[in-house]
C-alpha cells in the first residue's frame, strides 16, 4: 500500500554497504529516501551519478540522502557502491523495505521506460554494462522524510526511469524552514 505527506515513515532496519546503521529522520534535515530497483538498473545507477554529482549543494543546503537497493550488498557494492559515494547505500536483497514502504512491481512500466527513456538507459548502461539489460520490474519511488519522521512528499515512480525531479526537491528545501549543514 502506497504511503502519502503527512504519515510518519516505516522504521527501517538496515545497514550500509559498509555496516553502519541508516537514519531516515536527521535534526534539523529532511533526507531523501530512494528505493532502487536492482544494483544494476541503469536508470538507477545513472541516478545515483546524479546523486553523487549535486550532493555537496544538496547536502549544505540541509539535505541527506538514503539510497536502498533490492539487491545483495555483493551487487550494490559491484554497481553503484563500486566508486565511493557521499551518501549511504543499503541492500535490501529480501526487498523487505520496499515492501514496507509500498514499491510496486510493473512489467508494463518498466518496458516503458526502456522505449521513452532512451538517451538515461544508454548512459545507465555506460556506467553498468550489458548487466543493465538483465533487471527485474520494481519500481522506483523517493520520499522526502523530515526529523521528525514523517513524510513530507511521496513520489512513486510512473515507470522505471521515473524520479522525484531535483527541482521539486530544491523547491521543498526552499519552503521548508533553514536546516543545518552536516
Amino acid at each position: 500500500m502506497r504511503l502519502f505527506a503527512p504519515e510518519l515513515a516505516p522504521a527501517l532496519d538496515l545497514l550500509d554497504i559498509r555496516g553502519q546503521p541508516i537514519t531516515t529522520s536527521s535534526r534539523g534535515r529532511l533526507t531523501l529516501l530512494s528505493f532502487f530497483r536492482d544494483a544494476a538498473c541503469p536508470f538507477c545507477n545513472f541516478r545515483i551519478y546524479e546523486l553523487t554529482q549535486r550532493h555537496a549543494e544538496l547536502a549544505a543546503r540541509g539535505l541527506d540522502i538514503v539510497a536502498v537497493f533490492s539487491a545483495s550488498q555483493a551487487e550494490v557494492l559491484r554497481f553503484a557502491g563500486q566508486r565511493p559515494r557521499p551518501f549511504p547505500l543499503a541492500a535490501d536483497p529480501t526487498s523487505s523495505a520496499h515492501e514496507l514502504y509500498g514499491i510496486e512491481r510493473s512489467l508494463w512500466r518498466k518496458l516503458r521506460a526502456i522505449v521513452t527513456r532512451v538517451p538515461t538507459l544508454l548512459k545507465g548502461l555506460c556506467l553498468v554494462g550489458l548487466a543493465g539489460l538483465n533487471t527485474g520490474n520494481l519500481m522506483p519511488a523517493d520520499f522526502l522524510i523530515d526529523e521528525r519522521g514523517r513524510i513530507v512528499e511521496a513520489y512513486y515512480g510512473r515507470d522505471a526511469g521515473d524520479r522525484i525531479p531535483l527541482e521539486r526537491v530544491e523547491q521543498l528545501l526552499a519552503r521548508i524552514p533553514a536546516r543545518r549543514a552536516a
